[in-house]
């Protein structure tokens, strides 16, 4: 039987530009970790958002994060960066990922 981490209740879809790649991320997991679920390879390094490796930027819906303050700056925020290695898919997502990379 499957567990709850591999099949989440509530999955957003994630679509990432310019692959056409797209993977569902669940509530409560970071985008970085539901896309290597669906062997999909984000740029990461430190998976904490302080090292900026996984800066994307989010073209459309809603994203919440792990941590308070993750290493984008207000203007960064403003401008639709994001740090998938600390963010939480709050609707359907459309990513800009140039790197997004299939592992299928």
């Amino acid at each position: 039987m499957p567990t709850d981490e591999l099949v989440p209740k509530h999955a957003y879809k994630v679509s990432l530009l310019p692959s056409g790649l797209e993977f569902e991320a669940g509530a409560g997991s970071s985008l970085l970790n539901a896309a290597l679920r669906a062997q999909i390879r984000l740029p990461s390094s430190c998976r904490n958002g302080t090292c900026r490796t996984c800066l994307c930027v989010l073209k459309s819906g809603e994203i919440s994060y792990q941590i308070d303050w993750p290493g984008l700056t207000r203007e960064e925020k403003a401008e639709g960066y994001l740090l998938p290695c600390v963010a939480v898919a709050a609707s359907d997502l459309v990513i800009e990922a140039p790197d997004a990379l299939s592992l299928k």
